[in-house]
């Protein structure tokens, strides 16, 4: 698939983690971009942050990414066709303070996407609200729930250790 300014979310993550893949990347999609993908909401986020698993060299990743068409700029790998940007924050994969975090495969397309499960997806947009007061996390997480069937429990006592 062919990346252009007309690609999705859906369609961005698809090829960027078969490109990883390929490659020999474990990376673990969290974010707003796995948000957006749980809570079926469209292109609700422009950047894909991916955890990786491992030892990887940044000049492993470049290759990864440069077969599809994305170069670094900066912290960042830009597309020329797409607005979508890629990110890979620091790990190790945690939630606030819960860094015992299972990433879990969804499928996205013809891809077999290793990222947070549903109710480790509503959680990080908790975090992002009871943190940051960020509204937009909060709705989102909501638009989760709506879609999946969550660990409230688990979620509940998570949020009482993070003070919320």
């Amino acid at each position: 698939m062919t990346l252009t300014g007309t690609s999705t979310l859906r369609q961005v993550v698809e090829v960027v983690s078969r490109a990883l893949h390929a490659h020999g990347i474990r990376a673990v999609l969290t974010g707003g971009a796995c948000a957006s993908l749980h809570a079926r909401g469209g292109d609700l986020s422009r950047d894909l942050d991916y955890i990786i698993q491992g030892r990887v060299t940044r000049a492993e990743v470049e290759t990864a990414l440069a077969s599809v068409g994305f170069t670094r700029h900066g912290a960042s790998y830009a597309h020329p066709r797409t607005a979508f940007f890629i990110e890979f924050p620091a790990g190790p994969l945690a939630i606030g303070d819960d860094d015992l975090v299972e990433p879990v495969v969804v499928r996205v397309g013809r891809a077999s996407v290793l990222s947070l499960s549903p109710t480790d997806s509503c959680r990080d947009r908790l975090a992002a609200f009871y943190h940051w007061n960020d509204r937009q996390s909060l709705d989102v997480a909501v638009m989760i729930a709506r879609h999946h069937r969550l660990d409230m429990r688990a979620i509940r006592e998570w949020s009482l250790r993070e003070g919320h």
